[in-house]
This record gives C-alpha cells, structure tokens and sequence, in this order.
C-alpha cells in the first residue's frame, strides 16, 4: 500500500511528462542527426561539431536556465486561477530571455579566439569555427522559444512545444540531407550546411510553437496585446531572482560536460569524438528524466500554489521514483549494446580512416559503461532539482551542484583523465562522481523543506 500512493501516480506523471520528453529529445535529436550524418564525412569533422557545440551548449545552459523560472511562476498562478498575475510574469520571463539570448550570441562570437587557445587538435579548431558562427545565431530564436515552452509547461499544456519540436527536427532532417552531401542540386557543404539546417530549423520551431498558443483559448490571452515598454521591477527583480540561480545550475552541469569535451580533446581527435558518441548517446536519455524534472516543477508549483505540502510531498516522490525506474532500465541498455551503439556514427565503409574508426568504437563503447552507471545518478540530480525549484528553492541547490561538479567531480576528472592514468575513461569517472554527489545532496535538501513545510502545516 505504500508503494502505491506513489505508483497510483505513474500514469498522470507521464501524461503530463511526456510531451515535454519528446520535446527535449527532440532538441537533442537534432544533435544526434548532425553527428550521424557528420560523422560520415570522418572523425575531424565530428570532434569539429563537438568543439564548436561545446561554446554553444553552455550558452544554451545559462538561457534555458533562465527561463525554467517561468514555468513555476505560471504554474502557481494557474493553480490560484490568476491570469493577470500568470501574464505579467510571462511577458517579463520573455522580455528578459530574449535580451539574453542577444547577449549570449555577442558572448559566443567574442570566444571564438579561445578555440586556439585550448590547445585542441588545430585541423578541428578551423573546420568548427565557421560551425560555431552559425550555430552562435540559432541561439536566439531558440532560448525565445524556450520562453514560450516554459511558459507552455506551465499551464500543463505541454503538448505543444513537442509539436513545435517535431517539425524542427523534420526541417533539420532533409537540409542536413540536402545540404551536408550535397543532394538534389544544393551544394555540398560539409559541417556548415549542418549549421544553417539546425538554424533555420529553429526559426521555424520559433514561429510555429506561437502560431500554436496564438490559436488556443486558454493560452492566447497570455502571449497577445503584451505592452513590452510596461514593465515592473518588482517582477523583473523576483523573475532574476529564481532564473539567474536556475541558470547557474545548469551552468555548472553543463560546463563540467563542456570541460570533459575539452579535456577528451588534449586526449586526441579521436579520444575527442568517441567522446562526442557518448555524450550524445547519454544526452538523448536525459531528456526523459528532464521532461520528468519539467514535470515536478509543474507539480509541485501547483501544490505549493494550493498550499497542500503533505500531498507536494508525495507527488514529487513519485515522479523520482519515476525517473529512477526509467534510468535504471537506460542504464541496462547501456551495459548491454555498448559494443554496439557506437558503431552508429562511424562510416564502416570508410576504409581511408578504417584505423580511426575502430578507435573511436572502441573508446566510445568504454565510455558507455561508465555513462550506464551514472544513468541513476543523472536522473536523480535533475528531477529533484526541477522539484526544488518548483518550490522557488534555488539558491542553496545552486551552491550544491557548484560544489558537487565543480569541488568534487572536475578534479577527478582532470587527474584521471590524464593520459598516462584512465585517459578518456577517467573523465567519465569524474563526472559520475559529480552527478551522484548532487543527486545525495539535493535529495537532502528536498528532504529538508518538504518535511519542514508539512511541519508548519500541521501546526
């Protein structure tokens, strides 16, 4: 019977979770087609797109961050049924996530200089940073849109954001197709046509996820008539509040990721792009436990709206145990095919750089035994994270992922990535180390809150 107040649960989880699933996995899908179809050109041109994403995937951290700080504020205006209060934070989340996203892309044309500076293999430095030029753009339609997502999971209405995904990742398809190999006419442009798809596929995400909330009754009155010279600075302050914390988090998840890159690239081009294979292949799972996180934001704000904390309690309990079931059957998987996986990005035709190939398999199927293992911690970490800031918690769980991945998981993975101790597979075991520190301590602090709210509930 105790299990089950937590299971009866399950069914909803994913019904709301899954979309947002989908849609993150449809982000990622899009990195998944660049590497495959890249990767077919050879191991240069792949370690290029994983330098060149590296610069990128940080951006994309801090704005994407930034913006999860619209989606409990929506959701516990919802709950209250306050519209007026739902669309002022909507329109300040937007406004302020769209200067960023100009600022990130100025950021990202500024460190182009560090490329040659960090020591990485020099034919993979010139072929990423024409990539990078173009890919730097696309971060401006896409963290507007992420936005409009947040502000769309918010009032549980996540099914649209995935739609919006669906057709960014067709559109990214055929002009990776088109324009990488030169099909049909269009000239053969190697990693940069794989630029201009994922940007012009994002302009159309863009375009298309409003056109959807423009169309609906329940969300139009949010996103029309918005007086954009209008704003509050009480509302600018709480937005900065909870965002810039949520944006450091995943900052400092993402850059321990981003430093593995550039550790994995001191290793060799090769070393580089085995571990771009497994990056991508463990990124395409986490989105699961992400739209689980997005799930438990959504939740608990709800809850915390409602002021019912017992049941806040038991809902986010359920969505962790969730996200564990999910992480440890990934996890199998991993254990199971990764002899095999890697073998999906490489071209075994190619008998010009046939030696290549075979290392980076072979270092890439390594790597996902480690990355099997840390599927537990890695689910963990970030859906008790989307809990906690469903409870407007940020910022002590900020100094817990500063201190896991930074004071704990980066050494190890500095010293035992060197080449004359575990090379490649030492980063990995340091961030293991890292993600499962957060997840102990960040379920600590859950513990904490939730137990200290019921506590005055009661009372």
């Amino acid at each position: 019977m105790l299990l089950e107040a937590y299971t009866k649960e399950f069914n909803y989880n994913l019904k709301l979770a899954t979309p947002v699933m989908l849609g993150m996995l449809g982000h990622t899908f899009v990195s998944l087609v660049d590497n495959i179809m890249v990767g077919q050109l050879g191991t240069a041109e792949l370690a290029a797109v994983s330098l060149g994403n590296s610069f990128i995937f940080i951006a994309m951290s801090l704005g994407i961050g930034f913006s999860t700080a619209i989606t409990p504020l929506i959701a516990e205006a919802d709950s209250e049924n306050n519209k007026i209060k739902g669309k002022l934070c909507f329109k300040h989340g937007l406004i302020l996530s769209s200067v960023l996203s100009f600022l990130l892309f100025g950021l990202m044309l500024l460190a182009k200089p560090l490329m040659h500076l960090m020591k990485q293999p020099e034919e993979v430095v010139l072929l990423a940073i024409p990539y990078l030029d173009l890919v730097a753009v696309s971060l401006i339609p896409l963290i507007i849109f992420q936005a409009f997502k947040q502000f769309s999971d918010g009032l549980s209405m996540t099914k649209f954001p995935m739609y919006a995904t669906i057709l960014a990742n067709i559109i990214n398809v055929i002009l990776n197709y088109l324009l990488i190999f030169g099909k049909l006419g269009f000239p053969e442009m190697g990693i940069v046509g794989a630029a201009i798809g994922t940007l012009i596929s994002r302009v159309f995400m863009l375009i298309f996820l409003w056109w959807l909330l423009h169309a609906n009754v329940k969300s139009k009155f949010y996103i029309t008539n918005i007086k954009i010279f209008r704003l509050e600075k009480s509302m600018i302050k709480k937005i900065i509040g909870l965002g810039f914390p949520s944006a450091l988090q995943m900052f400092f998840e993402v850059a321990i990721f981003t430093a593995a890159i550039w550790l994995s690239g001191l290793l060799g081009k090769n070393a580089q792009a085995a571990n771009q294979i497994a990056l991508n292949l463990s990124s395409m799972t986490f989105m699961v436990a992400l739209g689980l996180s997005v799930a438990a934001m959504v939740r608990v704000g709800n809850q915390k709206g409602l002021k019912n904390f017992l049941e806040l309690r038991r809902i986010a309990i359920s969505i962790f145990l969730l996200g564990l079931s999910f992480a440890f059957v990934f996890g199998l998987l991993f254990l199971f095919l990764h002899d095999i996986l890697p073998n999906i990005y490489v071209d075994s035709n190619d008998f010009d750089n046939a030696l290549d190939n075979r290392e980076v398999v072979s270092i890439a199927s390594k790597l996902l035994i480690a990355a099997a293992i840390f599927q537990l911690s890695d689910s963990a970490q970030v859906v008790i994270l989307g809990a906690l800031r469903g409870l407007q918690d940020v910022k002590i769980p900020t100094f817990i992922t500063f201190v896991s991945y930074w004071l704990i998981g980066f050494p190890l993975c500095y010293f035992l990535g060197k080449e004359h101790v575990l090379g490649s597979f030492g980063i990995w075991i340091g961030l293991l180390t890292g993600l499962t520190a957060a997840a102990i301590l960040l379920y600590f602090r859950f513990n904490y809150l939730t137990k200290r709210l019921i506590t005055k509930e009661i009372i």
